[in-house]
C-alpha cells in the first residue's frame, strides 16, 4: 500500500459518496434504485421485508490498535446481515452511515471499503445508500440492512414450544479468545512498543473475532432440508444470554447439556494458555456470529448427522427454569453473563 494521503476534505460530502460508490453494481432485482438519488427503492415482489441496524462506535465496539480497516468494514456488514439470517430471510440491501474524524485519509476510508464490498460480494448484497459526515474524533459506523422472507416464513425468538430442541450452528467462544489474544499483545505495546506481537500461531481465534462470517449456509441447509425453526437467534453476546433471550420471549424454560457445547479445538487449547475454562468462554464470550434455534423433536433426524449443527438441549415448561448440566452431572441455573456494552 502506498503512503500517498489525501484529505477527505479535498473531495467534500458528495464527492466522497461519489467516490466510495462509483463501481458499484447490483446484484438483486429487488434493488430498483440505488445510490445517486434522494432515496433508494426496493420492491420485494410479494415477499415481506426485513430490516435491521446496527450501530459500532470506536473505542466502544472496535479498536483500531488491532482491527485492520478492510476487516472492519467486512465486520460492519457482516454482523448486521448475521441480523437478517436470524429471522430466516434473505439480506438483498445494505445502507451505510459514517462519521468520520479529520484523522482518516481517503486512502483509509478506502480500505475500509473493501472490506464492505469483499461482505457484499460474498454474501450477494447491494450498497444502496448511506450517508457520511464529519465526527469530532471517533470513528462511527451505522449499517441497515433489508432483506426478504417468503410470506410469513419468518422466524421470531418468541415461539419456540415446549420440548423443541436447542441448536446452535458452528462452534462458539473463539471470537472472544481472540479478543482476549489481541487486548494481551495491545497491552504489551503500549507498555513497550518496540516489541512485536506476537500472536502464537492463533490465527482461528483472531480470525474469529476480526472476520466472522454469517451462516447463510445454515439458512439455506434449513431451508434444503424442508426444516424451519420454532424460533431463532444469532449468538452475539454470548450463548447463556441469546438462550435466556428465546427462553424468556418464547416464556419457556429449557435444560443445556455442558458436554453437547460445540468448542473447536484451537478456541479449548487457547483458552488453557489464558487459564479459563472453555465452556465459560462460549456461554460468555459473544460476537460469534452463529444462530441458536429450536426445532420440533420430530425434525431431529434430519440434523443429527450434520456436522454444522449441534444440539445443546431442549425447551422445558417454564417453571422449570433455565440450566445447564455439567459434564460431572451437577445443574446449575443458566445466567446471563454475555458481554454487554451497556456497562463499560
Amino acid at each position: 500500500m502506498s503512503n500517498e494521503r489525501t484529505e477527505i476534505s479535498l473531495l467534500g460530502e458528495f464527492g466522497l459518496i461519489e467516490h466510495l460508490t462509483r463501481n458499484i453494481e447490483l446484484q438483486n432485482a429487488s434493488s430498483l434504485v440505488g445510490v445517486g438519488d434522494d432515496a433508494a427503492v426496493i420492491d420485494h415482489f410479494g415477499k415481506q421485508t426485513v430490516v435491521t441496524t446496527d450501530m459500532l462506535v470506536e473505542g466502544v465496539h472496535f479498536d483500531l490498535m488491532y482491527t485492520p480497516l478492510k476487516h472492519l468494514g467486512y465486520k460492519s456488514v457482516v454482523v448486521n446481515l448475521s441480523d437478517i439470517y436470524a429471522m430466516n430471510a434473505i439480506p438483498t440491501q445494505i445502507v451505510i452511515a459514517l462519521a468520520i474524524s479529520n484523522r482518516f485519509s481517503l486512502e483509509a476510508i478506502d480500505e475500509f471499503y473493501e472490506g464492505i464490498y469483499a461482505a457484499c460480494e460474498k454474501y450477494g448484497v447491494d450498497l444502496v445508500g448511506g450517508d457520511t459526515t464529519s465526527s469530532q474524533k471517533g470513528f462511527i459506523i451505522s449499517v441497515t440492512a433489508i432483506g426478504e422472507v417468503a410470506p410469513d416464513k419468518y422466524v421470531k425468538r418468541s415461539t419456540a414450544q415446549k420440548g423443541d430442541l436447542l441448536c446452535v450452528s458452528g462452534d462458539l467462544g473463539a471470537a472472544y479468545v481472540g479478543l482476549l489474544f489481541l487486548e494481551r499483545e495491545k497491552k504489551i505495546f503500549m507498555e513497550s512498543p518496540g516489541v512485536q506481537p506476537d500472536l502464537e500461531g492463533e490465527s482461528y481465534v483472531i480470525g474469529r473475532m476480526l472476520k466472522p462470517e454469517a451462516r447463510k449456509d445454515i439458512i439455506e441447509l434449513l431451508a434444503n432440508n424442508n426444516i424451519t425453526p420454532t424460533s431463532m437467534i444469532d449468538v452475539s453476546d454470548g450463548l447463556s444470554s441469546e438462550i435466556l433471550h428465546l427462553c424468556k420471549e418464547s416464556g419457556l424454560g429449557c435444560l443445556l447439556y455442558e458436554e453437547k457445547i460445540p468448542i473447536a479445538k484451537e478456541m479449548r487449547d487457547a483458552a488453557f494458555k489464558f487459564e479459563i475454562d472453555p465452556t465459560a468462554c462460549a456461554l460468555s464470550g459473544g460476537e460469534d456470529y452463529e444462530l441458536l434455534f429450536t426445532i420440533p423433536q420430530s425434525e431431529y433426524d434430519k440434523l443429527v448427522l450434520n456436522e454444522d449443527i449441534s444440539i445443546i438441549g431442549y425447551m422445558t415448561e417454564p417453571e422449570h427454569g433455565s440450566h445447564i448440566i455439567t459434564k460431572g452431572g451437577s445443574k446449575y441455573p443458566i445466567t446471563a453473563q454475555g458481554w454487554n456494552h451497556m456497562k463499560q
